[in-house]
């Protein structure tokens, strides 16, 4: 059973982590809803269209700055413990500094826990109906692409026919055994392409040794072909990275039918590995900014606090956002992406640690 004095810190952390989430929720409202309303103000929709949207998309922005809402509300805690002389009172009840960092890590890491298994799994399926929503006033809702157990589906809509494209994996820049159906705007069956092996480096198509049926005649004299399409590897790419419209089930889903496809699925191990490391992280942030504030002046002023938070979070952030990327371009192993900057920032907290105690 917790102390008195141990619920007080605990709920004091609690309601700092609430009260800065809906601080930074508001300014996601208000940033996003004004990008909204840009988006449609040449669409015939509901004036309440864009500030529904924007409250979709707004939880699992959130869930990204949740870490450094965790850095910062540790300061705060400290900050007004320093200024109430509060923590003089907690160590005359036999609570030590680290005893005081040990109760926040574990609350850190229990919320962590919950952000992951019930925010973001939410936050994920909110984000989906946002994506869904804003996907049917886009321009480039003409085109699509789908992985199933089956391979890889693309449909386009271009020069007046619509082709729907059916692979059985993806190798480098290529399709392999590929199908397309090409049809007319009525939806007629206009001819039928199969291939080996397409190339799909850029918009024309160069489609290997084609077999062309076209009004039941097959011809299988044609060595190459090009077709012109709204896809290339790269669009490919970019319609598959929006994984934060998932959820855990979905993501281990379709981590398998990627695997299957033969498409690269580090993306999704990565950001698995980051959600499962993530109630940790918010526990190592939390202790880290912990033995910062014992280190600094305790009578500088909250601005600096505030700033000083702020900086440490944009340092950790492209810290990571270095080493995700390394990961997801292949230069280092997926795991090492994640474990390595959070390797870093453990070290760091048990060097601090170590000292902390004497303080």
């Amino acid at each position: 059973m917790f102390k008195t004095y141990e619920k007080y810190i605990v709920k004091s952390f609690f309601s700092k982590i609430l009260l800065l989430s809906l601080i930074f929720f508001s300014l996601i409202i208000i940033l996003s809803v004004l990008e909204e309303i840009s988006f449609f103000k040449n669409l015939k929709v509901n004036f309440i269209l864009p500030y529904l949207i924007t409250l979709l998309g707004a939880p699992i922005t959130l869930f990204e700055i949740f870490p450094f809402i965790f850095l910062i509300s540790t300061q705060f805690l400290f900050y007004d413990l320093f200024k109430k002389d509060e923590l003089i009172l907690l160590k005359t009840n036999g609570l030590s500094n680290l005893k005081i960092i040990k109760i926040l890590f574990f609350s850190s890491f229990v919320v962590g826990v919950f952000t992951v298994l019930i925010f973001y799994n939410a936050a994920s399926k909110l984000k989906f109906f946002y994506t869904d929503i804003k996907n049917n006033y886009s321009k480039d809702n003409k085109y699509l692409a789908v992985v199933t157990d089956s391979g890889l589906w693309l449909k386009d809509e271009i020069n007046n026919t619509t082709i729907i494209v059916k692979a059985n994996y993806i190798k480098g820049n290529n399709l392999i055994d590929v199908v397309i159906n090409e049809f007319s705007d009525e939806f007629n069956l206009n001819r039928t392409i199969q291939s080996n092996q397409v190339d799909i480096s850029n918009e024309l198509w160069i489609i290997n040794d084609p077999t062309i049926t076209k009004e039941n005649v097959t011809d299988k004299n044609v060595q190459n072909f090009t077709l012109e399409t709204s896809f290339n590897t790269k669009k490919i790419n970019s319609l598959f990275s929006n994984i934060s419209t998932l959820n855990l089930l979905e993501l281990f889903d379709l981590k398998k039918d990627y695997e299957k496809l033969g498409y690269s699925s580090k993306e999704i191990q990565i950001h698995l590995l980051d959600l499962f490391t993530t109630p940790v992280f918010y526990g190592i942030l939390t202790v880290l900014s912990s033995i910062i504030m014992f280190q600094v002046n305790r009578n500088k002023s909250l601005f600096f606090h505030i700033i000083f938070g702020v900086l440490m979070s944009v340092i950790i952030y492209y810290i990571n956002f270095i080493f995700n990327s390394l990961g997801n371009n292949g230069e280092i192993p997926a795991a090492a992406s994640i474990l390595i900057p959070l390797t870093c920032l453990i070290i760091f907290s048990i060097i601090g640690l170590i000292r902390i105690n004497e303080k």
